[in-house]
């Protein structure tokens, strides 16, 4: 196994050791948006993704936390 084979393996196990915290995250992000704002919202997070999503206006959230993780909420009814 070459060098960049061997840090691509290291960053994609890293990648999973985070992931249910990533999936905690979205879970309290809508629980939480949807207590305050109503139901029907939705939450994305992660790295290296695009969306082309329909959604209420003035109900999108899409930013970017720690520089490459990219979070995107939305409200569709």
């Amino acid at each position: 196994m070459g060098e960049a084979e061997g840090k691509k393996e290291e960053a994609d196990y890293k990648r999973l050791q985070t992931f249910p915290l990533v999936r905690s995250a979205a879970k309290m992000i809508k629980e939480t948006m949807d207590k305050k704002f109503g139901s029907s919202w939705h939450v994305v997070i992660g790295e290296g993704f695009g969306f082309e999503i329909t959604h209420e206006v003035k109900n999108l959230l899409y930013l970017y936390f720690g520089g490459t993780l990219a979070v995107c909420v939305w409200k569709c009814s």
